[in-house]
């Protein structure tokens, strides 16, 4: 006889929280009463949450889990820059970082285990790809993430401002990082406001316009360099999706919308990309 395996409700957001309500039996209205046990909360523990009926409470406990990923490792910085490495599987770890500045706090969540894209001045591209993190290991960042700094989402937010600007590229887990994103803006989870949500993307052009009919969050877009022979070199990618497709796509994004949000990255990087010249080639 085999232990059937427990569902992470941390995999779910609202829609499809109440789908799996509805497949055992539950009533619908049960996935939000969780979800902001969960988030809001931060409760771990089914019987813990004290609205739901002592028999649905035993159930839960046999049917599902609520797991983030586990801390490693915590890294704490002078000006308040914190860093932790956070194992998703046996021999697997990704890197959430949170920067606070006056008036907001920023999390930097990851999306995938390594990156395939392979960028000249990126750490994570030394390290090859791995695997998709599964949409229970990107929430669970910020989950995780708000239980270290001691804060109840539901009564103070520390964390006001998600970026999926980690490791991995977050257009290339599509899926995974939308559904991921739509737990941070639900009401019944963080909450956060659409504008305060930012992919970050070196440009995968066909799914930037995926992304246009799912999702209003904010689009950051990895450019580094003002032309395409010198951003061929930084971000490989280019060669299939060169600035001019590229810029196309992010005019797209915002068409029609006045509150979606495009800006564009630009490391500097001494005598590659810093010149006046340069600086001339981007206005």
């Amino acid at each position: 006889m085999t232990t059937q395996e427990k569902v992470n409700l941390l995999d779910f957001d609202l829609p499809a929280l109440q789908g799996w309500f509805e497949a055992q039996g539950e009533k619908p209205f049960r996935a939000a009463q969780v979800m902001k046990w969960i988030y809001q909360f931060g409760v771990d523990d089914f019987e813990a949450m004290s609205n739901l009926g002592k028999a649905l409470r035993a159930k839960l406990g046999q049917l599902a889990e609520i797991r983030a990923p586990e801390m490693v490792s915590e890294q704490h910085a002078h000006d308040g820059v914190v860093k932790w490495l956070l194992q998703v599987d046996n021999g697997n770890c990704v890197e959430t970082v949170y920067i606070p500045e006056d008036g907001r706090g920023t999390l930097c969540v990851s999306s995938q285990v390594g990156c395939a894209l392979d960028c000249s001045f990126c750490s994570t591209a030394q390290q090859g790809f791995n695997r998709n993190l599964l949409a229970a290991e990107i929430i669970g960042q910020v989950w995780r993430a708000n239980q270290a700094l001691q804060c109840l989402p539901r009564e103070q937010r520390v964390i006001s401002n998600v970026v999926m600007m980690g490791m991995g590229e977050p257009l290339l887990n599509f899926d995974n990082v939308v559904t991921a994103m739509n737990l941070m803006i639900e009401d019944n989870a963080y909450g956060l406001s659409k504008r305060r949500v930012t992919l970050s993307t070196a440009g995968v052009v066909p799914a930037l316009d995926r992304l246009k009919a799912v999702t209003d969050v904010s689009l950051a877009v990895s450019l580094h360099a003002p032309d395409d022979d010198l951003r061929d070199h930084l971000v490989p990618l280019n060669r299939k999706y060169p600035i001019k497709e590229l810029l196309a796509a992010c005019r797209r994004y915002i068409e029609g919308e006045t509150k979606r949000k495009v800006t564009f990255e630009y490391v500097m990087l001494d005598g590659v990309n810093d010149s006046p010249a340069q600086a001339r080639a981007l206005v």
